[in-house]
């Protein structure tokens, strides 16, 4: 009784003690009042802050300029509208001047103003034709600018390209080292560093900062911005402008383009590069540190009333440089150079992606048939390109040549057995089901497989796309000839027109004629056995006069949109429809008989009929449900 006397008392003394801690807490809470002076001083403390900043960032400057050689009146009024960078623009290097540095493949032209590239040639291609004489610019006459905005803690807003930028260039080894620092005091400084090796096409890019935490508000993260309006550097304008597009790589190693419409508009996150590719050649910004966010823009400058322009596309980019401990630091390059597949995939960093061979099995075929193929053809062999095409036709449609006699085989059986598929449609005109059932039945009877004649087609048609990628992103074939082809990358014009022709052009190709002469022998070869292997369906339209119809718009669509192709595909095209044309008459002639094809079909009918395959007995099962169901409707 009295440990439990003991225990309640211990109790109570608790309850009363935690009470009063409560009571003298909410007492010492502060009132509305002291919470709004509290406030008060907590923003009158942070402004004195902020002016003490901006005082000393004055103070900065100042000192800077006072220290800076050259006119006190002259560094004043640099000081109004420079501030911090005062100190840059007064230095000797303060004016319109520029340093190059190059290499066996390319030659920079870096200006003083801005510290950017203002001229980018690639000394081994000539421009529009052979002989033009004239090298490939991709950066010339201001069509390209690079900036960063600069936001001061003095609330200025000043951009790099505006201003002058201090130039040392030195060479350490073999590589030129090429400084552009845009300064606001003897060792505070925004720097561009450019690296460039012999023989090379990727350059190194450098953007740091040193000492700019006093200068530059780093509470966000400093704006990049890339422009650049590519000029035209082919023959075909709109055949180049057609695969002129901004691409990308984003998070950990995906591929993307950002569209070829008018205007187009793409924010994209955690991009490591961006490749302003033109049709033969590209720009690339690579960064080791990948940008946060980045909007992309691109505008299509080529007007198609007046086809002969300068310009083909115009890209914009801009993207944020995060600050670390006050200070940018971002390790970059950059590439100018030719879009070549082989090119591009030696610097392994995915840039080869950028070239457009098609997704899925498509691109498989060109990366695992065709370009290790036409490769070996034309630089192992050493066979001119114009040949090398041609034997790389030949060997493809060799290679099809079993699925092209599969498909002819099954349309042989087909055309055999049309006789017997027309009198059951004779015998059963008023009840297409019965007559579906029982074609089903004589093909299984017969031994023949209606979809056998379909799947050899398809089996085609990946290598057909394929080939529709793979020449027209081909490099090799820039500028290189054949018969009366100047350029195989380019059209193989024989005749100019005094006018334009929408959608043809204002020239005569002659390859893409060869080519729909061609198409039409094929089809018209072909199109009789297709429409007697094919009998006509109830409730389906006329595969027979749509066939005849097709022999005439193929060629027709070959001839108008291949005008301004390159001829390499066109030449292509012509070879494989010709050497088809070959493999379907041998086939046809002399491994191909009908009779004995008629005599195996009665043969397999005197057997005992064939399991029907999987697919062919779900096709025989829903015929039957659906006739049952289809008398049981008429029973009510």
């Amino acid at each position: 009784m009295e440990e439990k006397k003991i225990d309640l008392n211990s109790i109570i003394g608790f309850v009363l003690i935690f009470g009063i801690l409560i009571w003298i807490m909410y007492q010492n809470q502060p009132s509305e009042k002291e919470i709004a002076a509290e406030k008060a001083k907590k923003e009158l403390v942070a402004k004195q802050e902020a002016q003490a900043q901006a005082d000393k960032a004055k103070t900065a400057v100042a000192s800077t300029v006072a220290s800076t050689p050259g006119d006190t009146l002259q560094l004043a009024q640099l000081q109004k509208t420079l501030g911090g960078f005062a100190y840059s623009a007064a230095l000797p290097s303060a004016k319109e001047s520029f340093t190059t540095i190059e290499n066996e493949k390319i030659k920079l032209k870096i200006a003083n103003k801005g510290g950017y590239i203002v001229e980018a040639t690639l000394k081994e291609f000539k421009k529009f034709e052979k002989n033009s004489g004239q090298l490939v610019e991709l950066i010339k006459d201001n069509n390209a600018s690079l900036n960063i905005k600069l936001q001061t803690i003095d609330n200025r807003t000043l951009n790099s390209k505006d201003l002058f930028f201090e130039p040392t260039l030195e060479k350490i080894g073999a590589d030129q080292v090429l400084s552009m620092r845009l300064k606001a005091g003897a060792n505070e400084f925004l720097e561009y560093k450019y690296v460039l090796k012999p023989n090379d096409y990727l350059v190194g890019f450098d953007i740091r900062s040193q000492g700019l935490n006093r200068v530059l508000n780093s509470a966000k993260p400093l704006d990049l911005e890339w422009d650049l309006k590519t000029y035209r550097n082919e023959k075909s304008i709109s055949y180049e402008n057609r695969y002129a597009e901004i691409y990308y790589e984003h998070e950990d190693g995906k591929i993307n383009y950002a569209g070829l419409g008018k205007h187009e508009e793409e924010t994209v996150e955690k991009v490591s590069f961006i490749a302003y590719k033109q049709h033969f050649f590209t720009s690339i910004l690579l960064t080791e540190k990948p940008f946060a966010t980045s909007k992309l823009e691109s505008t299509n400058l080529v007007n198609d009333e007046k086809i002969d322009t300068v310009f083909t596309k115009q890209f914009k980019t801009n993207v944020p440089l995060a600050f670390s401990n006050g200070e940018v630091d971002y390790k970059m390059s950059w590439y100018f150079g030719p879009a070549d597949y082989k090119v591009l995939k030696s610097y392994d960093k995915n840039f080869e992606k950028i070239i457009p061979l098609g997704w899925g099995i498509f691109g498989w075929i060109n990366r695992l048939i065709f370009i290790p193929l036409f490769g070996f053809l034309s630089s192992t062999v050493g066979l001119s390109l114009g040949i090398a095409i041609i034997i790389f036709t030949i060997i493809i449609k060799l290679a099809m040549s079993p699925i092209t006699y599969k498909s002819f085989l099954s349309q042989a059986k087909m055309k055999v057995l049309r006789p017997e598929i027309t009198e059951l449609g004779e015998k059963f005109k008023k009840d297409p089901m019965k007559k579906q059932q029982e074609t089903m039945k004589l093909y299984n009877k017969a031994g023949v497989n209606p979809m056998a004649g379909c799947i050899p087609a398809l089996i085609q048609l990946p290598f057909m796309y394929a080939s529709f990628q793979f020449f027209p992103s081909a490099f090799e074939l820039r500028q290189k000839g054949f018969l009366w082809a100047d350029d195989l990358s380019s059209f193989d014009a024989i005749a100019k027109l005094p006018f334009h022709i929408p959608l043809y052009g204002d020239h005569i190709s002659l390859f893409p004629i060869l080519a729909a002469i061609a198409i039409f022998f094929y089809m018209k070869m072909t199109s009789g056995d297709q429409q007697m292997a094919a009998p006509q369906q109830e409730g389906m339209p006329d595969m027979a006069k749509m066939m005849k119809i097709m022999i005439y718009v193929s060629p027709l669509m070959m001839l108008i949109f291949f005008n301004s192709y390159g001829a390499g595909l066109s030449l292509y095209n012509f070879i494989s429809n010709l050497i088809t044309i070959g493999i379907m008459f041998v086939i046809k002639n002399y491994i191909v008989d009908s009779d004995k094809i008629h005599a195996q079909i009665q043969e397999n009918k005197l057997r005992e009929p064939k399991k029907p395959s999987k697919f062919q007995q779900r096709l025989q099962d829903v015929m039957e449900q659906q006739e049952a169901a289809k008398a049981q409707n008429k029973k009510k």
